[in-house]
């Protein structure tokens, strides 16, 4: 990154992240964490449809082809969307961590246009964990997992309780998403949301 704020920066006594003994393997699909998500979710026709894969360490990977509906300027991919994607493929870091986390704050670089018609390639791992604080960093590939760097981020997430999203989300949804008899689906609705 250029210029990591200090609120992006692990303290001295942060500690290397431990992927959780339950994650999914290295090479295993992460899978939607809600249906409706923006970013991962395959009930949204607009959506980036992200598929993450779990990678070594504490790392994932994920890919989305940019489509028209996702411009900004004609043609190319509107920056706040390439922003999502990249939250998105951190946030899915967290089931390898096995905690519920927001976004706490977000830092992105674009370096390169990424036309209509890219496959964006997404990869992410975590750096550094201190008490509730998680410090990632993820970036997005143009067209193969080794080409141009198009879009990088830091981020800082901050592990929540379930309530955070119980309490604060739209009554109707949260019911649904309660209600799901897959419990795995269930518990993974809550797992990452601003």
């Amino acid at each position: 990154m250029s210029g990591r704020t200090p609120a992006l920066t692990p303290p001295d006594s942060a500690l290397a992240p431990v992927r959780h003994p339950d994650a999914p393997a290295p090479g295993e699909p992460i899978g939607t964490h809600y249906e409706h998500c923006f970013g991962c979710g395959g009930e949204q026709p607009h959506g980036l449809q992200l598929a993450a894969k779990a990678g070594e360490g504490v790392s994932v990977t994920a890919e989305f082809l940019v489509r028209p509906e996702h411009q900004g300027a004609p043609g190319l991919a509107h920056g706040g969307l390439l922003a999502t994607a990249l939250d998105d493929t951190l946030g899915a870091l967290n089931w390898l961590l096995r905690v519920i986390s927001v976004t706490g704050r977000l830092e992105t670089d674009y370096l390169r246009p990424v036309p209509v018609g890219t496959v964006l390639h997404l990869s992410a791992e975590v750096t550094a964990v201190d008490g509730r604080k998680i410090y990632a960093t993820a970036e997005g590939r143009l067209n193969a997992p080794d080409g141009p760097v198009a879009v990088r981020a830091d981020a800082l997430f901050v592990e929540v309780k379930v309530e955070h999203f119980t309490d604060n989300g739209r009554p109707e949804e949260i019911q649904a998403a309660m209600d799901d008899p897959d419990q795995i689906r269930r518990v993974r609705a809550f797992e990452v949301n601003p």
